[in-house]
């Protein structure tokens, strides 16, 4: 039996609504079923070694820090800095969205819970200074997509568990991107206020005191994705370590701060749980899933398809762009990631493309689907905070598919821009 066929059932199962997990082993149940030629065993014979990985220890840890300083009050006081440093710029309020969700990108790396969390302050604090809500809420879902982009992130954990990446080099390989995508948003918002196209006043500039002040209650913050950098680029330790010294360091903080009691602290822990599971059931299921794949020789044969198409590396990618920007759009990106990752990483090698640089592409074509109608999760997540409309949430991110396609494409022809930090430091 046709090996696409049990794709074709995870398919029916996921639109059917169907839990993503029991999806992933109705489809490899129902395949060994009909195909008759591995026996059902297969299945329970192949979920243990699914969460058997080192680096999957990450995951949960950096969860975990991430709910940790989201509770402890730093978002505010990130909020606060950010206003200090941009806040004065055309389309202030604009420039603090994006740069507030750099900072707390290098602490939780969980887009949801940028948009959540740190979004619903700087949603409030927007519409108190007169900016209208659609273009409020467009720059505080697209500045979300960063969070998974710089270290911590808990996509990349998944991804590097599933293309065999060393970790620290992807965690180092998101850095520079990350910082790009910010620059691009600004910019696009600069361009937005200066033409006319959208209307907001424009914040005086805080005096030095006010400045200083607002950085020192931030460097705590300031201070967890440098210590993640150095950690990194240093060797000291490895991403799981440094993830349980975030968590560490992210409890200190909380109580100190007394922002964080111990009834939040075990809401923090039930909620890190929570996502955990939920991430960790998925590993579990699509294990039985790639090692059928791999032993029907699927990566191979579709490698050879690849190659009778077109021997152009540039043509890959682009059709690479493609396919997943299609299946951002109508999945959610820890789904597409379980099932692209097994297929597509093997065909990037064959083409002598950087399984770095890959990764990357892969998952910015993913956090855009999360943008994008018909089943982009940010934007519910917006609509839900600010009652409005699909339609109306997708003529207001509408301008900054523009900036994100032009960077998604500059990642995928400039290699280097996600290689360099990675080989610089010799991760």
């Amino acid at each position: 039996m046709n090996f696409a066929w049990m794709i074709v059932f995870i398919f029916i199962a996921v639109f059917l609504e169907v839990p993503v997990a029991f999806s992933f082993i109705f489809g490899t149940v129902v395949y060994l079923i009909i195909g008759d030629v591995f026996p059902i065993t297969v299945v329970a014979g192949r979920l243990g070694p699914g969460l058997d990985s080192f680096p999957l220890l990450a995951l949960p840890l950096f969860v975990f820090a991430g709910n940790l300083l989201g509770g402890s009050g730093i978002a505010k006081r990130i909020f606060g800095f950010a206003n200090s440093a941009v806040g004065h710029i055309p389309g202030g309020l604009g420039h603090v969205n994006v740069l507030s969700s750099i900072v707390f990108a290098g602490m939780s790396g969980v887009a949801m819970a940028d948009a959540a969390g740190l979004g619903k302050i700087e949603m409030e604090e927007m519409q108190r200074h007169g900016y209208p809500i659609p273009f409020s809420a467009a720059i505080t879902a697209a500045s979300a997509t960063i969070g998974p982009i710089i270290p911590p992130s808990g996509q990349m954990v998944i991804i590097a568990v599933l293309a065999n990446i060393a970790l620290d080099k992807l965690f180092l390989a998101g850095f520079v991107p990350g910082l790009m995508l910010g620059g691009f948003l600004m910019v696009t918002i600069y361009i937005m206020v200066r033409t006319g196209r959208v209307n907001v006043s424009v914040l005086p500039k805080e005096p030095l005191s006010v400045r200083l002040s607002n950085f020192v209650k931030a460097s705590p913050a300031l201070a967890v994705p440098v210590f993640l950098i150095v950690g990194l680029v240093t060797g000291v330790a490895t991403p799981t370590e440094l993830g349980a010294l975030t968590c560490l360091f992210a409890i200190i903080l909380g109580f100190v701060y007394k922002d964080l009691t111990w009834h939040s602290f075990f809401d923090c822990a039930k909620e890190s749980a929570k996502t955990t599971g939920i991430l960790g059931m998925l590993l579990l299921v699509a294990n039985p899933f790639t090692w059928l794949m791999g032993v029907g020789n699927v990566g191979m044969q579709l490698q050879a398809f690849m190659m009778d198409l077109t021997t152009s590396p540039i043509v890959f990618l682009l059709l690479a762009n493609v396919v997943l920007l299609i299946a951002g759009m109508l999945m959610e990106t820890t789904v597409v990631v379980l099932i692209a990752a097994p297929i597509m990483f093997p065909i990037a090698a064959s083409y002598g493309i950087d399984s770095i640089h890959f990764a990357m592409v892969l998952l910015i074509n993913l956090l855009m689907g999360t943008l994008t109608p018909p089943f982009g999760s940010l934007l519910f997540v917006m609509m839900n905070q600010t009652k409005l409309t699909l339609a109306q949430m997708f003529r207001a991110v509408a301008p900054f598919y523009f900036p994100y396609l032009a960077f998604l494409m500059l990642i995928t022809f400039v290699p280097s821009i996600t290689t360099f930090v990675p080989r610089l430091f010799g991760a």
